[in-house]
């Protein structure tokens, strides 16, 4: 089939996997819920509200809702007339600023009878192993009791080294975290344009079908509102890391947030191009940094790549960082292109003195505590090159 026929065709297939999507993640910037200067604004929370729970009343589907506005909200109570750019001070106001988010979202999803949980998450808390299953228990059993979370970084204690980033990269990996069936993006742009949209001559992108579509196009960067983190460029980061996994993307303003939901040809529509893929590893690659770095011999780098095993010590030529058994670090080949991310199983302070080496020697001098793999193949993901 072609022509306008078959790209009606299409469209309605794309649109349908929005309306059949009964698990739905909706990620909603700052600048759609604050004011210019910087606090809640009710009337914004509330319509979005309304729209959310028109979504849950037929008990067919259900919701995770990722916020941003917290470091937002606790600009004006604390006196900033801006966003901080320290730490600090960023912590600061989202320690004020969570609190009131989470209590107008809990008064205005109240009028329909709507529980809400907060859950907030850092990157290490998703990474590992053990934490990673924690958060989607979490999840899950507040969606199977009839709640609905409000997910947002745990900005009050996150770290450079353990911050997602962006809210838009974290919705992308809750929807893959909680095997969603659809991701919406909401901002306060309608979808994705082929320029800058304030600009005449520009269009909207109505379908992304594969990253090469939107190789051509430049993104903008944060909100008019100057209070988000994000543009569209991590808008556009979050949906291909979503499609990636299997899982198609919305992405919209806020306004057509109803109309996104009920499957209307409204803003950019992201085709799934992958399929779901380990859970823990979509983290592992695009939510966690690296605390050092081991840099393998070529060939080490052929067994981690193409053939898919764990890293030994014989394989590994130099370490570099400072870094703890758990930690996720880089593996380089001998150029230093970064070919893999994985979880190590030994301190940085232990590995010097077993590289190059068998396991089976290792084990005699050593212990059998030693007779392991520096990086298992389970803790283990190729990075794109």
């Amino acid at each position: 089939m072609s022509g306008a026929s078959g790209d009606r065709t299409a469209a309605h297939s794309a649109r349908k996997a929005v309306t059949d999507a009964r698990r739905v993640v909706v990620k909603v910037g700052s600048s759609s819920l604050t004011t210019a200067a910087g606090g809640l604004d009710a009337d914004r929370v509330d319509a979005l509200v309304d729209v959310l729970a028109k979504v849950r009343a037929g008990g067919t589907r259900e919701v995770v809702l990722v916020s941003s506005g917290a470091i937002a909200a606790g600009l004006a109570p604390l006196g900033l007339l801006k966003r901080p750019k320290d730490l600090a001070r960023q912590q600061a106001a989202a320690s004020v600023g969570q609190g009131l988010l989470v209590a107008r979202y809990t008064a205005s999803f109240a009028r329909y009878g709507v529980r809400v949980g907060q859950v907030l998450l850092t990157g290490t808390d998703t990474s590992r192993r053990a934490h990673y299953r924690n958060a989607y228990r979490t999840l899950d059993q507040l969606l199977a009791m009839g709640a609905l979370p409000i997910v947002n970084e745990n900005d009050t204690v996150a770290t450079d080294e353990i911050r997602f980033g962006d809210n838009d990269r974290l919705a992308a990996l809750v929807a893959h975290l909680v095997r969603a069936d659809l991701l919406v993006l909401l901002s306060d742009v309608d979808g994705l344009y082929d320029g800058d949209p304030a600009k005449p001559g520009t269009s909207r992108i109505t379908e992304v079908t594969a990253p090469e579509d939107i190789a051509h196009v430049q993104f903008g960067s944060a909100g008019k509102a100057g209070v988000g983190t994000g543009g569209m460029v991590t808008k556009v980061e979050a949906a291909r890391i979503a499609a990636a996994a299997g899982i198609p993307v919305v992405l919209t303003s806020a306004t057509y947030a109803a109309d996104a939901l009920a499957g209307r040809d409204t803003g950019t529509y992201f085709h799934r191009t992958g399929r779901r893929s380990a859970d823990r590893l979509l983290w592992l690659a695009h939510a966690s940094t690296p605390q050092g770095a081991l840099t393998l011999d070529d060939g080490a780098v052929r067994a981690v790549v193409e053939r898919r095993t764990s890293l030994l010590p014989a394989g590994i030529a130099a370490v570099e960082g400072e870094f703890g058994a758990g930690d996720p670090v880089e593996l380089r080949d001998s150029t230093g292109r970064a070919v893999a991310r994985g979880l190590v199983n030994f301190d940085a302070k232990e590995l010097p003195q077993l590289l190059g080496r068998s396991t089976r020697d290792l084990a005699k001098e050593l212990g059998p505590a030693y007779e392991r793999e520096v990086v298992h193949r389970d803790d283990l993901v190729l990075l794109r090159t």
